[in-house]
């Protein structure tokens, strides 16, 4: 940036200002001059704006009687996105690092990798099989996974799921299709998993870290793993406390400030477990906390994102943070009207980041 003579600020406390703006602030400010025009490109900027917003989780959820999006910003309240610009009817399968992926309703096999707020988007090639004798037991993978690298601005979209051929019974291999988005293309590995099962929370909170996506088990035997780097499928065990705790417990797979993280939910308590040491897998108890203050609102509760300040959870129709510090709850959002389908079905943790998708 060429700073004016007889600025009042050093063009790097403009940028550490800027990067702390919403990105739509930014791309509105691109007028005001040629610099500031080329900063949403610029590789420093953006990973310094990326750095910075990376911190935040933010909350979308889509409200099944409108064509918009919520977005749910611990300090800015709440706010309407669209993905409009993708012209086709999607909803939202994954979240990460500010990237979106959807599918098609109307179209089976279509996926859009997009950023909603920058309006950027990527329709993905269609991978060479056919959607009817990919997966079991309805052509739809079972599980879908973004893996979104801000250090080297690219994308991988997962599909997994059991395979088996037209006409025939499922023949028990896990086949798992891989989309680079610096090739431009699929891969596919088969591998022999025993038979997973998921909850519709659970295989909606695949959740990114050290380069992994993680998915929890239904029934907590334990976390599934994929390294994307090698094609490999692996394990990770739960802690003990939960593994052979109360069945009457429920259980989510979150991120917290880029490690991974369950919380514990029981009638009367929300406990925050952190692995403090992933090679060893070592997990530790980070805060546990009381649901008396909302205790009416315990068994249609769930949490969806988190950071070390706050916790967004979602009911049937409301959008509630917990501060951590202060160990206050509020509301942040409430759906009018009658719906379909209750807002944490639809629910996802989202960043405010630029990344580009083509």
């Amino acid at each position: 940036m060429d700073n004016q003579k007889g600025a009042l600020f050093p063009d790097e406390v403009i940028l550490q200002i800027l990067a702390r703006l919403p990105v739509k602030s930014l791309f509105r400010f691109k007028s005001v001059c040629k610099s500031w025009y080329r900063l949403t490109s610029d590789k420093y900027f953006t990973t310094l704006f990326n750095q910075v917003s990376v911190k935040d989780q933010l909350l979308v959820a889509e409200v099944s009687d409108s064509s918009s999006l919520i977005c749910v910003d611990n300090l800015r309240g709440v706010s309407e996105l669209s993905l409009g610009f993708l012209r086709d009817r999607v909803r939202i399968r994954v979240s990460c690092n500010g990237l979106l992926c959807c599918s098609s309703i109307p179209e089976k096999g279509v996926y859009y990798v997009c950023n909603p707020l920058t309006r950027e988007y990527r329709k993905l090639p269609r991978s060479r099989e056919r959607p009817v004798t990919r997966f079991y037991p309805d052509g739809e993978a079972t599980l879908v996974g973004l893996a979104c690298d801000l250090n080297r601005n690219k994308f991988n979209v997962v599909l997994a799921g059991y395979h088996r051929f037209f006409g025939q019974r499922p023949d028990g291999s896990f086949i798992c299709l891989v989309f680079d988005s610096e090739t431009n293309k699929w891969r596919k590995f088969v591998s022999a998993i025993e038979e997973c099962s998921f909850t519709h929370m659970s295989k909606n909170q695949v959740v990114f870290v050290n380069g992994m996506l993680h998915w929890l088990m239904s029934g907590l035997c334990y976390i599934l793993v994929l390294d994307i780097e090698h094609d490999v499928w692996r394990k990770i065990s739960l802690p003990d406390e939960i593994r052979c705790g109360n069945g009457g417990n429920r259980v989510y797979l979150l991120e917290s400030d880029g490690f991974l993280s369950v919380i514990q939910l029981s009638d009367g308590w929300m406990k925050i477990w952190k692995m403090i040491e992933y090679e060893t897998e070592t997990w530790s108890v980070v805060d546990n906390i009381s649901l008396r203050c909302i205790k009416g609102l315990v068994p249609g509760i769930f949490p969806i994102c988190q950071t070390g300040e706050y916790v967004f959870l979602a009911t049937h129709k409301q959008v509630l943070v917990y501060q951590r510090r202060s160990k206050l709850w509020k509301e942040m959002f409430s759906l009018k009207g009658s719906s379909s389908l209750p807002l944490w079905f639809s629910a996802h943790s989202f960043r405010s980041t630029i990344v580009p998708c083509n």
